[in-house]
């Protein structure tokens, strides 16, 4: 039998480089409110049973993000975030007991139940793992405006979320990092503090929604998704 789990829910952004002018997690997206779509997939979810949504600290978008969620079927415990990601998360750590606790960014409406059993399945294996996906581009490191390395990108991948871990084991992560580090995810936290994370399939279509040229392909594969 799968493990229950829980999930932390990120829905606190502010999505500046979308150029939305609102709270990121509250852009219409083929008909709903971006953090809807996640919302949704969670509730249908049967391990997972407790969402932490993480929410910002304007009272007005806090509550029209929970409501959104609501809509979709959650019943989540409603926590405000930080100003970084990772005061997001440790927010959301807040309000998670023991066991494997999935992290997910609400930008990235079209991860699956198949995705989330996929990585739930293998942290409650290893302890930790997140869902990765092949380079497709050339990936330099730069000096200046000058290439001063070429990565074998054979050797690279894409993280994506949902990230699982063993929620004593993510504290432990966030606590040990320096305060100042602004951590682009929770993986990046665990690995220095010397855990090895898992890798596991991911999907090319779970991208993250962050540009405003972004918007047409999530509407179209949203709205093809919803009719289908």
């Amino acid at each position: 039998m799968a493990r229950e789990a829980s999930a932390i829910l990120l829905a606190a952004g502010a999505g500046t480089r979308l150029g939305a002018g609102r709270t990121k997690a509250l852009v219409p997206v083929a008909g709903r409110p971006l953090v809807w779509w996640s919302a949704a997939v969670l509730a249908g979810i049967p391990r997972i049973v407790r969402v932490v949504l993480v929410v910002p600290g304007d009272p007005v978008a806090a509550d029209d993000i929970a409501a959104a969620a609501r809509e979709a079927g959650l019943d989540p415990v409603v926590v405000c975030g930080g100003a970084r990601r990772r005061d997001s998360v440790r927010a959301g750590l807040g309000a998670v007991e023991r066991g494997i606790v999935a992290v997910h960014d609400a930008a990235r409406p079209l991860a699956d139940a198949e995705l989330y059993g996929r990585v739930l399945d293998a942290a409650s294996a290893s302890g930790a793992a997140v869902p990765a996906v092949p380079v497709a581009d050339t990936v330099v490191e730069i000096r200046g405006d000058e290439i001063a390395r070429v990565p074998d990108r054979t050797r690279l991948r894409a993280v994506q979320t949902p990230q699982a871990f063993d929620a004593e084991l993510l504290r432990r992560a966030h606590e040990a990092a320096d305060p100042g580090w602004d951590a682009p995810d929770d993986a990046s936290l665990v690995v220095a503090a010397g855990t090895a994370v898992r890798l596991v399939p991911g999907a090319a279509a779970n991208r993250k929604l962050t540009w405003p040229e972004d918007m047409t392909w999530f509407e179209g594969r949203l709205a093809a998704g919803r009719s289908g």
